[in-house]
C-alpha cells in the first residue's frame, strides 16, 4: 500500500477502504444498539438521532484509523528488515537511550550531587578512616598469629619428642630400604637412569 492510499480524510472514513472493510465489526454495537426507548431523561428523539449518526461516524473512523496504523506499522517491519535492524539491536538502542535519559534527569544528577556531599563530609571520612585503621588492626594481628603458630612448630620440631620420633622413622626407613640394597635392588649407584635418555626435555 503506497502512502497515497494510507493517508485519510476524517470526513471520508471510507477512503481506502475495501467493500468489507467493516464487516469485522460485530453488528448490533455501538450505535445500533441504542434503542429509542433507553433514551436518558432530558434527551429529545432528535438529539438521540443526531448523537447516534455522530457515534456512527465516530467509530467508522476508529476502524479507519486502526486499518492505516496496521497499514503502517507492516510498512515500519519490512523497512527495518530491510535496514538489518532485530528487535534485539532496537533494545539496546532503547536501553542505550534510557540510560542516557537517566544520567542526564534531574534526579539521577541531584543523586549524584548528594553522594558527592556524602563522600566529602567529615562522618564519611571518619567512619572511612576507622575502617582502614581496623582494617590494618586485622592484618597485625593475623601476622602476629602466623608468627606465633610458626614459632610453636619450631619449638615443636626441636623437642625431644620429635626427635626421638623422627630418629625412630629414620631406624624404619633404613631397614626398608637396606633390605632391598642386599639383594632386591634395581639400579645399582653407579647405573645411570634410562628414563633421562627418553626425557621430552
Amino acid at each position: 500500500m503506497d502512502s497515497a492510499n494510507q493517508d485519510i480524510n476524517l470526513n471520508s472514513p471510507h477512503k481506502g477502504l475495501g467493500s468489507d472493510s467493516l464487516s469485522d465489526m460485530p453488528e448490533e454495537t455501538g450505535a445500533a444498539a441504542v434503542s429509542p426507548g433507553t433514551l436518558p431523561p432530558g434527551l429529545t428523539e432528535e438529539e438521540a438521532e443526531e448523537l447516534r449518526l455522530e457515534l456512527t461516524k465516530v467509530e467508522e473512523e476508529i476502524q479507519t484509523l486502526r486499518q492505516v496504523l496496521s497499514a503502517k506499522e507492516r510498512h515500519a517491519s519490512e523497512l527495518k528488515r530491510k535496514l538489518g535492524l532485530s528487535p534485539l539491536t532496537e533494545l539496546k538502542q532503547n536501553i542505550t537511550k534510557s540510560w542516557q535519559d537517566v544520567q542526564t534527569s534531574n534526579a539521577y544528577l541531584s543523586a549524584s550531587a548528594t553522594l558527592d556531599d556524602i563522600s566529602s563530609s567529615e562522618v564519611y571520612k571518619k567512619t572511612q578512616e576507622t575502617l582502614t585503621q581496623a582494617g590494618q588492626k586485622t592484618s597485625a594481628a593475623l601476622s602476629t598469629v602466623g608468627t606465633a603458630i610458626s614459632r610453636k612448630l619450631g619449638d615443636m620440631r626441636n623437642s625431644q619428642t620429635f626427635k626421638s620420633f623422627e630418629d625412630k622413622v629414620e631406624n624404619i626407613k633404613y631397614k626398608v630400604v637396606g633390605g632391598k640394597a642386599n639383594g632386591e635392588s634395581v639400579h645399582s649407584p653407579n647405573e645411570s637412569n634410562p628414563v633421562q635418555d627418553n626425557a621430552p626435555f
